[in-house]
């Protein structure tokens, strides 16, 4: 470990307050974006879950990926006669 002077305590203060600000600024947009959710899901009708779920696609793009998952795991059912 390097050695501790009045700088590097300095920075390191400095560092441990940002770091903890940030975190608190994410926590509370997580928040208010989940209450965001829950209020448009009760008027959508719709889970937020299920919102939550189309917000993380859409922000990963990975709605191909995802698709072909889905193809996988509908062909396994469908090999176990358990298939809809």
């Amino acid at each position: 470990m390097a050695k501790l002077n009045t700088e590097t305590i300095a920075r390191l203060r400095q560092l441990v307050e940002d770091g903890r600000q940030v975190l608190q600024e994410v926590e509370d947009l997580k928040q208010g974006l989940n209450e965001t959710v829950k209020a448009i899901g009760e008027e959508l009708e719709v889970k937020p879950g299920q919102l939550m779920k189309v917000i993380k696609t859409a922000k990963k793009g990975d709605l191909t990926e995802k698709r072909e998952q889905f193809d996988e795991f509908e062909e396994m059912l469908n090999a176990i006669g358990k298939g809809v």
